[in-house]
């Protein structure tokens, strides 16, 4: 469902009793948790049980199972998720009864007034960096609130109301949230091509990200990825507007630089530069070029909150990633398998980069599932290539999500694009089928790793249970 935001937006203090319809989700959930602990009244409904309600209710949250317009009766104030239908009866009724109808990224807003807050986007990796600053600040002392499109592992959340005036949010493009925020700073990793289906262009798309220029404090800041084409030209546009940019990456141009970057199995290191002096070094527990960057994209955020390169360093130091960010699930007869969210091409190539670390001497099994029909039509072909840093693929059909399926556009078109022999690409839309592949296809040393934005993180069980079978 597509919400506009409103013209006027209150804190979250000044919005009465809350509900939040799909509050199940990992945005809303975390929304619903900073307002709890900020005293404000909250109550919401989705459309299944989940463990995430089960957690919400512990702090003593009324959450219903399924969509009824009487939940709505006693709020001020409706926050709607995207994946809702325009149909939902409690959105229908909220509007007959003259709520405040929100989208998520209103709702967002109303926390970050009042806050020194950060905004975090990107096509790739800002949930990740988020994450990152979010556990490198929470080290630092400074207990801020965060808003995170996943669950960091150190806390077990993904969302605090945290006691310091820092607000560290996840920003998304995808839908123009971030046209919402004001931040005070704020962290593009990169501009890529995404979301076509809502955007028609990559013109359109990268639009977003200078419209959200604007919407940064002419005193504040912007730090973007150097490494990236896209990026450097948002901070040339930056830099055009009178803000203040701070460029993170490997290339010579960057502000802040890493250099002798080393990966050893699943930890990384590398040299912080900030112009010609050394300001010490950055020791990773997450494998990859890419997290390398968005850990140099964190410190220079945190830098800028007025935080020392030393304790920020502590804290990525013992940042142990977030959940479905090439997260460590289980080992099973000797093959170890991981779960990314990756599902962009860029993504994919990035993730398998950095699994191969993790199998020296052994294959890498990828096992993957499509999102959204209208991405598959776009980067299908790319997605198979990228694909083909793996030694093994096995393909799973499109996971729709808000989109209605299209028989033509499948996992096969996808499988048909990976660049290996026919004995080394299976595609298989039968999700037993799928995870039975994978197992066919492992052995032990080897890592397999589950790659998609939609169920697939829920094969690795299927998965694990098969190749402890095997084992015995």
């Amino acid at each position: 469902m597509i919400i506009e935001v409103p013209d006027s937006i209150q804190p979250a203090e000044e919005l009465g009793n809350v509900h939040f319809v799909g509050i199940g989700g990992a945005a809303l959930s975390g929304l619903a948790r900073i307002m709890v602990g900020r005293g404000v009244a909250v109550s919401g409904s989705d459309a299944n049980d989940s463990a995430m309600l089960d957690s919400l209710r512990e702090l003593d949250i009324p959450c219903h199972v399924g969509h009824r317009a009487d939940h709505v009766e006693g709020a001020h104030t409706v926050v709607v998720s995207t994946a809702v239908r325009d149909d939902n009866v409690e959105v229908v009724r909220a509007r007959d009864l003259d709520l405040r109808v929100w989208p998520r990224a209103a709702a967002v807003q109303s926390l970050l007034l009042g806050r020194n807050a950060v905004v975090v986007t990107g096509t790739h990796g800002k949930t990740t960096t988020t994450s990152m600053l979010a556990t490198a600040l929470i080290a630092c002392g400074a207990e801020p609130s965060y808003a995170i499109g996943s669950t960091l592992t150190a806390t077990g959340l993904n969302a605090a109301a945290g006691s310091g005036p820092i607000f560290i949010a996840e920003g998304d493009e995808s839908d123009e949230a971030i046209l919402a925020y004001t931040p005070a700073g704020a962290v593009v990793t990169n501009v890529d091509a995404d979301h076509l289906d809502h955007f028609g262009t990559v013109d359109a798309y990268v639009a977003v990200f200078d419209a959200f220029l604007d919407r940064i404090s002419p005193t504040g800041f912007l730090v973007c990825c150097v490494d990236d084409p896209g990026a450097v030209r948002l901070a040339g546009r930056a830099n055009r507007r009178g803000l203040k940019v701070i460029g993170v990456g490997r290339s010579d141009q960057a502000d802040l630089q890493a250099r002798s970057v080393a990966f050893v199995g699943s930890s990384s290191a590398y040299d912080v530069w900030d112009g010609a002096r050394s300001l010490g070094t950055v020791t990773l527990q997450v494998p990859g070029v890419v997290y390398v960057t968005d850990s140099l994209a964190a410190l220079a955020a945190g830098l800028e909150l007025g935080f020392g390169f030393d304790e920020l360093a502590v804290g990525l130091a013992g940042f142990r990633g977030s959940d479905r960010r090439m997260q460590f699930k289980y080992r099973a007869g000797e093959v170890d398998v991981y779960d990314s969210y990756a599902h962009h091409p860029v993504e994919i190539a990035a993730d398998l980069q950095a699994a191969r670390a993790l199998a020296p001497d052994g294959k890498l099994v990828a096992c993957f599932q499509p999102h959204l029909v209208s991405r598959t039509r776009i980067f299908g072909a790319r997605m198979g290539v990228a694909l083909g840093a793996a030694d093994r693929v096995v393909v799973m059909d499109v996971y729709a999500a808000r989109e209605d399926p299209d028989p033509a556009i499948n996992g096969g078109l996808v499988a048909s694009a990976v660049p290996l022999s026919s004995d080394q690409v299976a595609y298989e839309p039968d999700r037993d089928l799928a995870a039975q592949r994978v197992v066919d296809f492992s052995s032990p040393g080897d890592v397999v790793l589950t790659l998609g934005a939609g169920d697939v993180t829920e094969l690795g069980a299927t998965i694990i249970a098969k190749l402890e079978a095997r084992n015995r």
